[in-house]
């Protein structure tokens, strides 16, 4: 069987710069030896690294979905402001989702910031990037870089 390549959905369903940001976020996690479970996961050594909400209808839009603590920085890696404001306004906050006994969603720190009613979905889901933009696009290859690195260097 052919491995899944996210780039197949990428392209099916994207053009322009959805089309280019979608790609470099693929040649990202080819890069840093990430894999693609042909599903929703992205994987880095055995351990989730991020959710991926992929295409699968003509709607034009994709997400990044952080997994883990970010609560702070790690020595070693240091995350610059602009990164933290852009993580801080993609907190996902409780949606209460229907068939999800998670309501009302949990109290989260992110890089030293506090905030309420957070999606108290699995794995720590506290942001997400909804098509993201050039800005947003490196904050998300950031915030995946950190998890690389906590990964490597903080196992748990």
């Amino acid at each position: 069987m052919a491995e899944k390549r996210i780039e197949d959905a990428f392209n099916e369903y994207f053009t322009g710069d959805t089309l280019k940001h979608a790609l470099d976020f693929a040649e990202f996690i080819r890069a840093n030896e990430m894999i693609y479970n042909g599903d929703y996961e992205i994987h880095y050594k055995g351990k989730l690294a991020c959710y991926i909400d992929t295409p699968n209808d003509k709607s034009h839009k994709w997400s990044i979905w952080t997994v883990g603590d970010y609560s702070n920085e790690y020595e070693g890696f240091p995350i610059d402001e602009r990164t933290k404001e852009i993580a801080w306004a993609n907190v996902v906050h409780c949606g209460n989702c229907d068939g999800v006994d998670c309501d009302p969603g949990k109290t989260e720190m992110i890089f030293r910031k506090e905030f309420v009613n957070v999606c108290r979905g699995t794995d720590n889901l506290a942001m997400r990037f909804n098509n993201p933009n050039d800005e947003t696009l490196e904050c998300a290859k950031k915030l995946l870089a950190m998890r690389k690195y906590i990964v490597d260097n903080h196992p748990v």
